[in-house]
């Protein structure tokens, strides 16, 4: 990495691991430097939506392929943590049951085979990183080995995605059916709403942003990585050469599965909630403008693109909650027809024409 990076990745670790804890523990709610508790919970779902960002550009910017379907890895990777968040209840739940709320509301006498273990830290984050990754995989070999790419690959990760949220929306399923899983009390026996609990959640998200980079870093500048840029520029001679580009496709593509997962079980104790919403085909197009936006095959770009694309929902959906959506779609449209390649390119024109 360049020493501009090692900087910035440094300002970066200083601020999100060491400055901002500290002004929102430490720091009296009457001070102009106190970080809200509303700050620390928005900033720790825009670093989730970054580690999305940088796992979907793995796989558009650098090996050509649009996904339209991503959101159900990241929606996959928050309810196999949900699924813990839920037995951590216990008995506080509404029922006073063991099982959680919706379950005795459904008149479910046992737990699904699927929820053995869940009670277990250490294996939901195998579930965490396992699941995405596996139903990745199988749908991609299936994909990859057809040949299928282009538009009919994007077309049928919509419909993966879609078919994802219709299942989930099932109440016989045994995920909460429409309402999903809320209500969550504990991580690890310690209080998932206390000051101390946000701000671990908060920092984890910034470390694990911090790892996602570094090793989309490793990979993007590796023989791997120029081999993946080679299929995303020409498959066919790449073929020629003797390369099978389905193994790289398939391991970048169960990766960025992974990295999304990863990304929604931390966003899910921070939100406190998860439900089947997560998974519609807009929210897999918007993972999709965060990356153009930014500017895709630049890995900074991304994050760039989900944070200012996020900041400005926020604002938006605040001051004019009936128009965000025609927001949203005019800046996709300006940045494919202005700015192809996002804020990053924007920036390096710039920087150009200073020099020249």
């Amino acid at each position: 990495m360049p020493r501009a990076g090692w900087i910035a990745m440094a300002v970066f670790a200083a601020v999100t691991l060491m400055l901002m804890p500290v002004l929102h523990l430490w720091v009296p709610a009457g001070s102009p430097f106190h970080v809200s508790t509303y700050v620390i919970t928005l900033s720790g779902k825009i670093l989730c939506y970054a580690i999305v960002a940088v796992a979907m550009d793995l796989i558009w910017g650098y090996a050509g392929i649009l996904s339209l379907g991503h959101g159900v890895f990241f929606a996959l990777g928050g309810y196999a943590f949900g699924m813990y968040l839920m037995r951590q209840i216990g008995t506080d739940g509404s029922y006073h049951s063991n099982l959680p709320d919706f379950m005795v509301f459904l008149d479910w006498k046992e737990l699904p085979w699927y929820w053995a273990g869940s009670d277990s830290f250490f294996f939901t984050l195998l579930l965490v990183l396992a699941v995405p990754a596996l139903v990745a995989y199988v749908f991609g070999y299936f994909a990859f080995r057809s040949r299928i790419k282009g538009v009919y690959f994007s077309i049928i990760t919509q419909a993966l995605t879609f078919a994802a949220m219709l299942l989930f929306f099932r109440n016989e399923t045994g995920f909460g059916g429409n309402n999903g899983f809320t209500d969550f009390k504990r991580i690890l026996g310690s209080d998932i709403t206390s000051p101390e609990m946000r701000v671990i959640l908060f920092s984890l998200s910034a470390l694990v942003l911090m790892l996602t980079l570094l090793l989309s870093r490793y990979l993007v500048i590796s023989k791997f990585g120029r081999v993946l840029a080679a299929i995303r520029d020409s498959e066919s001679r790449v073929m020629f050469m003797g390369y099978n580009p389905l193994q790289y496709k398939l391991l970048i593509w169960a990766l960025s599965a992974m990295l999304c997962g990863i990304a929604g079980a931390l966003y899910v104790p921070q939100v406190g909630i998860i439900n089947p919403s997560e998974m519609s085909p807009a929210n897999s197009i918007e993972i999709a403008i965060w990356v153009a936006v930014g500017g895709r095959g630049t890995l900074i770009g991304p994050i760039i693109g989900a944070a200012l694309v996020n900041l400005s929902k926020s604002y938006f959906t605040v001051a004019f909650p009936e128009y965000w959506l025609f927001f949203l779609g005019a800046l996709f449209v300006g940045v494919t027809l202005w700015l192809p390649e996002g804020v990053v390119g924007l920036w390096k024109r710039i920087k150009a024409r200073s020099a020249a």
